[in-house]
């Protein structure tokens, strides 16, 4: 059972980023009867009276400043599209964390696993960042910086790391290229091994694990790990995604590594999965225990997420049909 803890709605939140975890993290503070200050570039973002969407640049440190006073929490949410990670991303963070120091607000920061590079094992909070990918340094330098403020004094900081997304929204290797065929009832082709063990992370819980460290005085200064369901190859999970959109029986085979190379030479998404593909032919398995025991959070079964993954998706085609 998740446990509350002792926190006070605070008065102001600011997250920033109205991806899938920055719409359900507003959507969830508000719930709660917090005022939220959502800013993205275009100022969207869901609709409720608690919350204020904000057309801003981000990567702007003045004027994230400006919208960043009186805060309590900022929730750096926003992600640079994926090709451009090593070049838009250092900017974004080091704009909210300029903020959060000026402002005195806490920075509770969304990660990903990238950071640790290849691991034998299960991953945990206690194992060391030692990136083997562009994406990895970028990410590892981030937290680096975030916490070096937090140890100096000038700041508190925290980072909630999650596997790849399922939930409402989710974008991962498996929703984009996958997940499609599946629903479509064609074969689905990988690009890696589509039975190794991998772990699948629920926007929604992501959310909850924000909140819950934002509610907790003694949950900065590290990383947490969003507590994940058990986990699923590429194949378990295309299987699993037919039976819950009542498809038929999934198809999956492995990409050859030429089709994915030219690929890449048309989609920079593609291209930017190449250095990243050691997480799926390999276990890559999440340890999220430690948040689990601090705050009580049970992870959403992973049918339960691949149902909001697959309604999301239908829903997104039929706007765009319409």
């Amino acid at each position: 059972m998740e446990r509350q803890t002792g926190w006070i709605l605070m008065s102001l939140n600011v997250v920033i980023g109205a991806g899938p975890v920055g719409t359900a993290t507003a959507q969830l503070l508000a719930a709660r009867g917090t005022q939220v200050r959502l800013i993205t570039r275009r100022g969207i973002g869901p609709d409720h009276p608690l919350i204020e969407r904000v057309a801003a640049d981000a990567a702007d440190a003045e004027a994230l400043i400006g919208h960043c006073g009186g805060a309590d929490v900022v929730f750096q949410c926003a992600q640079p599209p994926y090709h451009q990670w090593a070049t838009a991303f250092p900017p974004l963070t080091a704009a909210a964390l300029r903020a959060a120091e000026v402002t005195g607000a806490a920075l509770l920061s969304v990660g990903n696993l990238y950071g640790y590079g290849q691991v034998d094992g299960p991953i945990s909070e206690r194992q060391p960042l030692r990136p083997n990918s562009v994406k990895g340094r970028v990410r590892a330098d981030i937290w680096a910086e975030a916490l070096a403020a937090h140890e100096a004094g000038r700041v508190r900081a925290a980072e909630v790391r999650g596997s790849d997304y399922l939930g409402a929204g989710a974008k991962s290797a498996f929703t984009m290229v996958a997940l499609p065929s599946v629903l479509a009832g064609r074969r689905a082709q990988f690009p890696a091994d589509p039975d190794a063990a991998h772990s699948w992370t629920d926007v929604g819980d992501t959310a909850r694990t924000l909140v819950a460290v934002a509610a907790d005085e003694s949950a900065w200064g590290r990383a947490w790990h969003t507590p994940t369901a058990p986990p699923m190859s590429i194949r378990e999970l295309a299987g699993l995604a037919a039976t819950v959109a009542d498809a038929p029986p999934a198809r999956v085979s492995r990409m050859p590594a030429a089709m994915l190379w030219v690929a890449g030479l048309f989609d920079p998404n593609a291209r930017e999965m190449r250095e990243m593909r050691y997480q799926f032919d390999r276990p890559f398995v999440i340890d999220s225990s430690a948040a689990t025991a601090a705050f009580g959070i049970e992870p959403t079964p992973t049918a339960e997420s691949l149902r909001a993954t697959i309604a999301a998706l239908r829903t997104e085609e039929s706007t765009s049909m319409g």
